[in-house]
């Protein structure tokens, strides 16, 4: 399962947060200004009651007649929010706005304000309570009133909370690019590249962690070291008594007259002859590890190549490599022993596994590239064929470690080893492929 960056997750938390914060305050605000507009609201209903009230007292005791109603004309059309209705203590309508309905006041017996049927009541009495005037307020007109402001405080939140988003996200990655420029510098690091990291610009959050990986980098090259010091020396030691040991058996294989004890001494020299090309595979794999494979001066493949070949010619497999070089020089900036560990080793490999000629091909770009007809090798096996001390079907005496030798001067020369079965456009047959990179051939008329 894959899980999202530090970044993302990060951004998409802080985002949420943000988001909350954003919309519970407005939900706060909108609460408190709901709150203290109630609060105008009934205070205006108030006051206006008392007002009408005063003015109805003065009209209804200048009258000459008891008990009769009177509507106030409006004297235009517009939106009344407020209606009122005048009763006396007998319970009969004196006075009413022009769009009150006595129907929906309903006799209050105490003053105050009330709530019935959607409508905000004040109830208030004069003259010893002998008139009653009740003015009512739709709260659909306070709700009305309420949306308006919570869409006024909403509206700017569509634009506040992408750009806090926004910025959320900018922020993190401006924050966060020291442990980017941190994994670059890691990710173009070769893969024999132990040396510390500089921390002198790094950001205080990342050195403890640069300190700890530079320690781990120094541990590692202290164990590599070791590790290739100890192969090399073992190795380099291991010639003089096999060589000795080698040449007594063969002396006494010569000279026994005994065939019992002729076999036996064949089968020691067999066995002392791989241990000695064991060591030398040893000692090649410790020069790819540690020894310096790039020179300052390029220098011509073709003679290198043709000592290897010329090698391979004085032994059993006479006649077997078809060298097939460019005839111009071509330059390549890799260490001339290093090109001739690798090329011996793709030949001497291409030479066991295969029964027919071994086309030996540099192409004047400097890439290598060795072919035999052995039977094709299943993708999984060829995945895992360049290992160490892994070794193909019918090995015979190798010892695992010829395409692994390859394989560490590619990695550290930058140029990855190419292997493919069955050759392209046959059906069998092994390739290996490897561009030896350096200067630019020159071409010479």
């Amino acid at each position: 399962m894959t899980r999202a960056s530090i970044r993302l997750r990060s951004a998409a938390a802080l985002s949420l947060i943000v988001t909350l914060i954003w919309l519970g305050t407005a939900l706060v605000t909108a609460r408190l200004l709901t709150s203290e507009l109630n609060e105008v609201f009934d205070s205006a209903l108030q006051e206006t009651g008392q007002r009408i009230l005063q003015l109805a007292v003065v009209d209804v005791l200048s009258r000459e007649e008891e008990g009769v109603s009177q509507r106030v004309m409006a004297l235009d059309d517009h939106a009344e929010y407020f209606t009122y209705i005048v009763r006396d203590d007998q319970g009969r309508v004196l006075l009413t706005s022009h769009r009150a309905d006595p129907a929906r006041f309903p006799a209050f017996a105490a003053t105050g304000f009330h709530d019935a049927e959607g409508l905000r009541f004040y109830h208030e009495t004069a003259v010893r309570g002998t008139i009653a005037l009740t003015i009512a307020e739709p709260m659909s007109h306070r709700r009305e009133v309420a949306n308006e402001m919570a869409l006024s405080l909403a509206l700017p939140l569509l634009v506040m909370i992408p750009l806090s988003i926004a910025g959320i996200f900018y922020g993190l990655g401006y924050g966060l690019r020291p442990l980017g420029q941190l994994r670059s510098q890691l990710a173009r690091r070769g893969v024999k590249d132990l040396s510390p990291l500089p921390t002198e610009k790094m950001a205080m959050e990342l050195r403890p962690i640069a300190d700890t990986l530079n320690q781990l980098l120094v541990r590692l090259d202290t164990a590599f070291t070791a590790e290739r010091s100890f192969t090399a020396n073992a190795a380099h030691e291991l010639r003089t008594p096999l060589a000795g040991a080698l040449a007594q058996v063969q002396r006494l294989r010569q000279t026994s007259s005994d065939p019992d004890s002729a076999r036996r001494a064949a089968e020691i020299e067999a066995t002392l002859k791989r241990l000695t090309r064991l060591s030398e595979r040893l000692m090649q794999l410790a020069r790819a590890e540690g020894a310096r494979l790039l020179n300052d001066i390029p220098q011509d493949l073709r003679p290198i190549l043709k000592i290897v070949v010329d090698d391979f010619a004085q032994g059993a497999d006479a006649g077997r490599i078809a060298l097939s070089l460019p005839g111009v020089p071509t330059l390549s900036d890799i260490d001339p022993d290093a090109v001739a560990i690798l090329a011996r080793n793709l030949i001497e490999n291409a030479l066991r596994h295969g029964q027919g000629p071994v086309p030996v091909t540099l192409d004047p770009q400097g890439t290598l590239t060795v072919e035999n007809d052995c039977p094709a090798i299943s993708p999984r096996d060829l995945s895992v064929l360049s290992g160490r001390f892994v070794r193909g079907k019918d090995a015979g005496a190798g010892s695992g470690l010829g395409l692994a030798i390859v394989r560490t001067i590619a990695e550290r020369i930058g140029s990855p080893l190419s292997l493919s079965s069955p050759i392209p456009g046959k059906s069998i047959g092994f390739s290996a492929c490897l561009k030896l990179h350096g200067a630019l051939p020159i071409y010479q008329d």
